[in-house]
């Protein structure tokens, strides 16, 4: 029974990633015929498509917090892969993402056409990438980004970056923190991260192997960017889902001289 339900994920994956190329394919033809870039349609079909490829993940997925309404600029915690169509699936949105996404067979091409912003790391190009998202979220877009920089167990938050907020705070755009976690019985989940030296094909076959897991996505209180700076509201902003996921970090005693 278990290598039936096995089969049954793969053939439900497979069927809605075909759905993604088509869809993929419509938005591209439509932006050829009428020579611009049709962003807000992009966002609408990708949430679509983000539900349905989040419908065939083993996950129950349950959501606290009310939706942000206007432009904001999503910060959170980054576990896997999986964060990217769990949180799409919410409302219309953008990503930030590493360069090598770009590169994935089938994936990084649906995310490209998905309205993806790629970055490379160390390549010294923030001053343009600020400049992309403060036009992105100055349009009325909503933007997510990973400002760790990278993925974890989830059994910690790392530093937030700051530089990556500078196109928020010059566009006067509120942060929306998000905290995502992943348990398994009860405990953090060890199979759904997707770190170190993990490929895709393998990380899906351990997922697709196991039980279903539970997500639990927390939408926490937004946070005013204008005149704030921008080391200081990363700070923030981690501070926030480090709270949210883990409780409040015990601050050392200071002894008496």
């Amino acid at each position: 029974m278990n290598r039936l339900r096995f089969y049954f994920r793969l053939a439900r994956l497979a069927a809605v990633l075909l759905l993604g190329v088509a869809l993929a394919g419509v938005v591209a033809a439509a932006e050829r015929l009428r020579r611009n870039d049709l962003m807000g349609l992009r966002q609408r079909l990708t949430r679509w498509f983000l539900a349905r490829l989040s419908g065939a993940l083993p996950f129950e997925v349950k959501v606290r917090g009310e939706l942000p309404s206007g432009p904001h600029l999503w910060v959170g915690n980054h576990v896997s892969w999986t964060d990217i169509p769990l949180l799409g699936q919410l409302l219309p949105i953008s990503f930030l993402s590493k360069a090598e996404v770009r590169t994935w067979p089938l994936a990084g091409w649906l995310a490209h056409k998905a309205g993806t912003l790629f970055i490379r790391r160390g390549s010294g190009d923030s001053a343009l990438l600020a400049r992309q998202l403060h036009r992105h979220l100055e349009a009325g877009r909503q933007l997510v980004i990973f400002p760790e920089g990278t993925t974890t167990d989830g059994q910690q938050v790392r530093t937030f970056h700051g530089r990556l907020l500078t196109g928020a705070i010059e566009a006067g755009v509120p942060l929306q923190p998000v905290a995502i976690r992943y348990l398994r019985d009860g405990e953090i989940d060890p199979i759904a991260p997707f770190i170190s030296d993990d490929d895709l094909p393998s990380h899906l076959l351990r997922l697709f192997k196991a039980e279903r897991a539970v997500v639990e996505i927390q939408l926490l209180a937004p946070i005013a960017s204008t005149g704030q700076e921008r080391n200081a509201l990363a700070r923030q902003a981690q501070r926030a889902v480090q709270t949210a996921l883990f409780g409040e970090t015990p601050q050392p005693t200071q002894q008496a001289a």
